[in-house]
């Protein structure tokens, strides 16, 4: 018999044209680094203060987010926080200051940011799919790399030819016109809402999910005695560091500094992306075969090899100029990271679903997703004050490299997952 077309695959659609749409705006904060200090007269590390902000507004809504979902469905969630996300873009063009945009981005925004964020797509996938949970995981966070391959570029060529606050009214009409209809019409939170099923669900699996329905009250301090919860904490605070922290919003002032084109950043830019999609997707696929505790140890140990290019870029490229000049060390950067970059999401989510199964794992994501964006929040802020101080971005890229060899170490020591059956 032929299988029909199930309606997750629709919802899996949704949820990456929301992290898309959302996340790739929160992803082009970069972009705006040098226009708005021009435009507002101030340094870096103002506009690093912004961020950090916005990364600790988006973190501390994570664990409430969930909650919120509980109450009112992913669809309401998903769809008014990209409307809250895309009015304030808007209302971003009539700014004369700094602390406006602090009010504004900062806080108003970032807490639509939360709302269209991992844990609402996490939530809403694990509902929709029973079979290729993994690989559909995968899909959905590449939405927020798929995001940043489009629009962060994107945002540079529009603030090239017609300047930021031209920008900003085109992304938040995007979210507001486009995306927040699109969203609210058509996503389900879960598939009795369609009157089905969710994909490659059997009779077994409906008898497992209502012997689970009861799941014990999480306690946060009970989590925090525990080595898998720690040893999963601690290195993905560490990904928020070096990732949308360091990475994602210092690149392109990093390589403005270096002196590269407008086209060669934005290209190592897309690049970047491009690689963190597919390296999002076969992480996916690759978190229901091999050793999630592994992959987490190899993914932050060559991250930390990938930020050790950087350093190479600003101190030793005249030991490479036989054979390679900065402009293809800035490319070759790009891709490396780009496949360690958001791959930790699917195998991290993954282990909590398997560690915490008695639990109510959206609130244990939620958890997690709350020292990464506080590990964002740093991660943005430290490198934007220390570039004030020496000039140069070397004292970050130092620290980071440490600290993901720290995440590696500890995530090589999570225990080993007991399927019992």
């Amino acid at each position: 018999m032929k299988r029909s077309f199930h309606y997750a695959w629709i919802v899996l659609l949704l949820a990456f044209i929301a992290l898309l749409s959302a996340q790739g705006v929160r992803l082009s904060f970069g972009a705006f680094i040098t226009p708005w200090e021009d435009e507002f007269h101030t340094n870096r590390g103002v506009i690093s203060l912004i961020s950090f902000i916005s990364y600790a507004v988006f973190g501390l809504s994570q664990p409430y987010i969930g909650k919120l979902i509980d109450q009112h469905g992913v669809r309401k969630v998903l769809s008014f926080s990209i409307l809250l996300i895309g009015l304030t873009t808007i209302c971003t063009f009539f700014i004369n200051s700094p602390w406006q945009l602090m009010i504004l981005y900062g806080v108003v925004a970032s807490v639509g940011f939360g709302g269209a964020s991992n844990v609402a797509g996490s939530v809403v996938i694990a509902n929709w799919f029973v079979e290729k949970r993994g690989f559909a995981l995968g899909l959905m966070s590449a939405g927020t790399a798929a995001g940043q391959l489009l629009l962060v570029p994107f945002s540079l060529f529009l603030i090239e030819q017609f300047g930021w606050k031209h920008t900003v009214l085109l992304l938040g009409s995007f979210l507001t016109i486009i995306v927040f209809p699109l969203i609210f019409l058509f996503i389900r939170t879960s598939p009795s809402e369609k009157g089905t099923t969710a994909y490659g669900e059997v009779e077994s699996t409906k008898i497992e999910i209502k012997k689970n329905e009861q799941k014990e009250s999480v306690s946060i301090l009970k989590l925090f005695k525990t080595k898998p919860f720690l040893f999963l904490l601690l290195p993905f605070f560490v990904c928020g560091v070096t990732t949308s922290g360091l990475i994602d919003t210092h690149l392109i002032p990093f390589a403005q500094v270096c002196g590269f084109s407008p086209t060669l950043t934005g290209t190592a830019v897309s690049l970047l992306a491009a690689f963190n999609i597919l390296g999002t997707i076969v992480s996916g696929h690759l978190a229901d075969r091999l050793s999630c505790k592994n992959m987490l140890s190899f993914l932050y140990g060559a991250r930390a090899i990938s930020i050790a290019i950087l350093l190479i870029i600003v101190h030793e490229t005249s030991f490479f100029n036989f054979f390679i000049s900065q402009s293809y060390l800035l490319l070759l950067f790009a891709i490396s990271f780009g496949i360690v970059d958001f791959a930790t999401v699917a195998p991290t989510v993954k282990l909590a679903t398997e560690y915490f199964k008695h639990l109510s794992v959206g609130v244990v994501i939620g958890w997690l997703f709350l020292s990464h964006q506080i590990g964002s929040a740093i991660g943005s802020y430290i490198p934007g004050l220390l570039y004030d101080v020496t000039g140069n971005y070397d004292i970050s890229f130092i620290y980071s490299i440490i600290l993901l060899l720290g995440a590696s170490a500890l995530s090589f020591l999570l225990p080993a997952v007991v399927n019992n059956k």
